[in-house]
C-alpha cells in the first residue's frame, strides 16, 4: 500500500485525469443499461412449476394469463352494448404479441363465457396470454396496454405484466428521489464532520465516480447474463453509500496524520497504508457477503449480488486511487480547523468516559446490552416469509385495486393451479387413472373442481380451480396438499400454476439460505483471520453480525408482520418477502463485519504497537468512534430515503437498513465490542502458530494502559 500512495503521489494529475476519463465513458456506456436489464427472474427455473409451466406451454400455449384488461360500462349501458367497441379494439392488436387469441367475454363461448362478466352487467374482462420469454412479455406490455385501451369506456390493467411493470416503474421513481434527497444531506453532514467543503467533498466525488463507474460494470454483466433492474437500484445505494464511508474513514487517517506532523506525501503514505489497508479488507468482506448471493436460482438474486459487489469493488479502488490523487493536491487545504479541533476533542472526550465506564465494569455493560438486543430480537420467531406481489404497491394504487377486484369479482380471472398426468411407460393415462386423479385432486381442501383442459401423446393437462386468491398462503398450502396426492398406479403428477411457482420461489430461498450464511461466514472467517492474526477475533466478528441481524429482524418483524406502526407508516401487515430479506441479510451482515473491521483495525494496531487489552479498546474505540458513527449518520440518510416509497420491500430496506446501523453503531461497536474485547484479554490476539517470542511480550505488557 505503501509503494502504491508513492506511484499516486508522483503522478496526481494523470491519475486523476484517466480514471475520470474512464469512468466518464463507462457510465455513458451505463447509461443505455435499462434496456438490457430484466423486469423478472423471480421463479425458480429448476422447480416442479417452472417444469410444468414448460411441458403445458409447449403443448397447448401459456395458461396463465400476462395481462388482464378490465372494462366498465359507462353510467346507463351494459357490457353487451360496449362489445363492438371492445371487439374492434382486441383485433387491432399485432397477432405477434400474443401465445394465443385474447379470451374475454366478447369472444368465449359459454360456460366460460359467465366467468369474465360481472354480476350486474356493467364490466367485463379481456385475458391476454403474451408470446415469448418472462422478458419478451414484459418488453410488450405498454404496446398491449395502449392497444386495449379503449377511448371512451373505463378501462384498467392487472395481472402479471401489469404489477411487475408498476413495481419497476415505481422503483426507478423512488431511487431518483432517493438521491436527490440523500446527496445534499450527505455534503451537509461531511461538512459538519469535517469542518471545511474541501474536505467534504472528496468522498462525495469518489461516491459519484463509483455510482457512474457500477452503472457501467452493471450494462458489461447484462452482455453476458440476465441482469434485473432492482440491480441498479441495490449498486447506486451501495456505490454511494460505501464510497463515502471509505472516503470519510480515509480523510480522517490523513487529517491524523497531518496533525501529527507529518507532511503531505507522509500523511498519505501512512493513510494508505493503514486505513487503506483496512478499507480493502472491508471491501474484500462485503464482496464475499454478497457472493452469497450466487448459490440462488433466480436471476434477480444473482443479480443483486452482482450489481452490489460491482458497487462496492469500485468504491473500494477508486477511494484508494483517487482519494490519495486528490489529496496530493489538496491535502494541504484540508488539515484540521480551530473549530474541527474543537469538535473533535469534544466528541473524544466523550467517547473517552464512555470507554472508561464500559471498562469498569464490562460483564455488566456485556450482559445489559446483550439483553437489549435479544430483547429487540424476540418477535423474530414470529416471522413469516412470502413473495413480492400486488399487494406491495400503496392500497390508493390503481393497479393493486384492479387486481383485489378481479379477485373478487370475476373468478376466471385467477389463475388456479395446472396439474400434469402423465404414463411412466410412455403410455397415455387411461380413463380409470385419469378419473382417480381427478377425484382425489378435487378432495383436498381448499381445490374447488379440477377439469380436463388438454391432452396429448402420454399426458393430460388438469386445471384446478382453487378456493383462496392466487398466491396466498392460504392458495400455496392448497398446492403443497396437491402436491401429496399420490398418483395412480403407472402415472405421475406434478403441480403448477402461478401460486405453485410463488412457492417454489419461496422455498427455493429458504433451502438455500443455510449455504449462503456458510459462505459469508467462512469467507468473513478467513479474511478476518489474515487480517488481525487472531482465532478470536473473527469469530466475535461473525457472532456481532449474527446479534445484529436477529434484532434487525425482530424489529422487522414487529412492524411488517405483526402489524405495529402500522398506521404511522401506512404499511398492511403480511409476509416478509423472502428476496428482500437475502438482500437485508446480505448488506447487514457485511455493514456489520466492516464496521467490525474499522474499530478491530485500531485496536490491533494500538495493540501491535505494545498496548495492553485496555488500553488498546480505549485507543481504538476513540479514535474509530466518531467516524463510525457518523459513516453510521451518512448510511442512514442515504438508505433511509428509502422509506419515502410507497412500495413495501423499499419501506422495510430503509427501515431495516435504518434500524441495523443505528444498533450497530452505538450498542454493538461501542459498547459491546469493547466490553467483549476487554473481557477475553489475551485471548483476542491468541493464534496457535504466533510466534512465542511475541506473545510473552504481549503477556508481560498486558497491565499496562497507557492513556491518549
Amino acid at each position: 500500500m505503501t509503494a502504491w500512495a508513492r506511484l499516486l503521489i508522483a503522478r496526481p494529475k494523470l491519475v486523476l485525469a484517466l480514471i475520470i476519463a474512464g469512468i466518464g465513458l463507462f457510465g455513458l456506456y451505463g447509461a443505455g443499461a435499462s434496456k438490457n436489464l430484466s423486469a423478472g427472474g423471480f421463479t425458480d427455473p429448476h422447480s416442479e412449476s417452472a417444469q410444468v409451466d414448460r411441458i403445458v406451454t409447449e403443448h397447448f400455449g401459456p395458461q396463465n394469463a400476462d395481462l388482464i384488461a378490465l372494462y366498465t360500462a359507462p353510467e346507463g349501458r351494459t357490457v353487451d352494448d360496449i362489445g363492438p367497441e371492445v371487439r374492434a379494439r382486441l383485433d387491432r392488436i399485432d397477432p405477434k404479441l400474443l401465445a394465443k387469441p385474447v379470451e374475454s367475454y366478447w369472444t368465449s363461448a359459454p360456460p366460460r363465457k359467465a366467468l369474465l362478466r360481472s354480476a350486474d352487467g356493467t364490466r367485463a374482462i379481456a385475458v391476454v396470454f403474451t408470446a415469448g420469454d418472462e422478458n419478451a412479455r414484459l418488453s410488450a406490455y405498454p404496446n398491449l396496454e395502449a392497444a386495449l385501451r379503449v377511448p371512451g369506456i373505463d378501462t384498467r390493467m392487472s395481472g402479471y405484466s401489469a404489477v411487475s411493470t408498476e413495481i419497476t416503474s415505481q422503483s426507478q421513481r423512488d431511487l431518483v428521489v432517493a438521491e436527490s434527497i440523500s446527496l445534499p444531506i450527505t455534503l451537509l453532514i461531511l461538512v459538519l464532520v469535517f469542518g471545511g467543503v474541501v474536505a467534504a467533498s472528496l468522498p462525495v466525488v469518489v461516491g459519484l465516480l463509483a455510482v457512474a463507474g457500477a452503472m457501467g460494470a452493471i450494462r458489461v454483466l447484462t452482455e453476458y447474463t440476465e441482469v434485473s433492474t432492482f440491480a441498479v437500484n441495490t449498486a447506486s445505494l451501495l456505490g454511494l453509500g460505501m464510497a463515502i464511508d471509505y472516503g470519510l474513514f480515509l480523510v480522517n487517517r490523513f487529517r491524523e496524520e497531518i496533525a501529527e506532523g507529518r507532511d503531505v506525501p507522509a500523511a498519505i503514505q501512512r493513510t494508505c497504508a493503514t486505513a487503506g489497508r483496512t478499507v480493502a479488507f472491508s471491501a474484500l468482506l462485503l464482496i464475499c457477503a454478497f457472493a452469497g448471493m450466487f448459490v440462488y436460482p433466480q436471476a434477480v438474486l444473482r443479480s443483486l449480488g452482482f450489481g452490489a459487489i460491482a458497487a462496492v469493488a469500485l468504491a473500494a479502488v477508486l477511494s484508494l486511487t483517487v482519494l490519495p490523487a486528490l489529496l496530493a493536491l489538496f491535502g494541504h487545504r484540508i488539515g484540521r480547523t480551530a473549530a474541527s479541533r474543537t469538535g473533535e476533542d469534544r466528541t473524544e472526550r466523550f467517547w473517552g468516559r464512555v470507554v472508561d465506564a464500559v471498562l469498569r465494569k464490562p460483564g455488566a455493560v456485556a450482559l445489559a446490552v446483550g439483553a437489549i438486543l435479544l430483547v429487540l430480537a424476540t418477535p423474530v420467531l414470529d416471522i413469516r416469509l412470502g413473495e413480492i406481489d400486488h399487494r406491495v404497491l400503496p392500497t390508493d394504487n390503481t393497479v393493486r385495486q384492479t387486481v383485489d377486484e378481479l379477485y373478487a369479482e370475476f373468478p376466471g380471472a385467477r389463475t388456479g393451479a395446472t396439474a400434469v398426468l402423465r404414463g411412466t411407460d410412455g403410455t397415455p393415462p387411461q380413463a380409470a387413472q385419469l378419473d382417480a386423479a381427478q377425484t382425489e385432486l378435487a378432495a383436498v381442501p381448499g381445490v374447488g373442481a379440477v377439469v380436463q383442459v388438454g391432452r396429448t401423446g402420454d399426458l393430460v393437462v388438469l386445471h384446478a380451480f382453487l378456493d383462496a386468491t392466487d398466491r396466498s398462503p392460504a392458495a400455496q398450502d392448497a398446492v403443497l396438499a396437491m402436491r401429496e396426492v399420490p398418483a395412480p398406479a403407472g402415472t405421475t403428477i406434478q403441480v403448477g400454476g402461478d401460486t405453485g411457482t410463488a412457492r417454489d420461489s419461496l422455498d427455493a430461498i429458504v433451502h438455500r439460505m443455510p449455504f449462503m450464511i456458510a459462505t459469508m461466514v467462512l469467507a468473513t472467517v478467513l479474511l478476518l483471520l489474515i487480517a488481525f492474526r487472531s482465532i478470536i477475533l473473527p469469530l466475535k466478528a461473525v457472532a456481532m453480525a449474527f446479534l445484529s441481524l436477529a434484532a434487525t429482524f425482530g424489529v422487522l418483524t414487529w412492524i411488517f408482520v405483526q402489524g405495529h406502526l402500522g398506521g404511522l407508516l401506512d404499511v398492511a401487515p403480511g409476509p416478509i418477502d423472502a428476496g428482500m430479506m437475502v438482500l437485508i441479510i446480505a448488506v447487514i451482515f457485511g455493514l456489520s463485519t466492516d464496521y467490525e473491521v474499522f474499530l478491530l483495525s485500531r485496536m490491533s494496531e494500538a495493540h501491535e504497537a505494545g498496548a495492553g487489552t485496555a488500553a488498546a479498546v480505549r485507543i481504538g474505540t476513540v479514535k474509530t468512534a466518531r467516524v463510525i458513527t457518523a459513516a453510521a449518520v451518512l448510511l442512514v440518510f442515504v438508505t433511509g430515503a428509502f422509506t419515502l416509497s410507497p412500495l413495501t420491500p423499499m419501506r422495510m430496506i430503509g427501515i431495516g437498513m435504518i434500524t441495523a446501523l443505528v444498533l450497530d453503531a452505538t450498542l454493538v461497536r461501542m459498547l459491546l465490542v469493547p466490553a467483549l474485547v476487554q473481557l477475553m484479554g489475551p485471548a483476542n490476539w491468541w493464534l496457535p502458530w504466533r510466534r512465542r517470542g511475541h506473545a510473552v511480550t504481549v503477556t508481560e505488557r498486558e497491565p499496562a494502559q497507557p492513556q491518549l
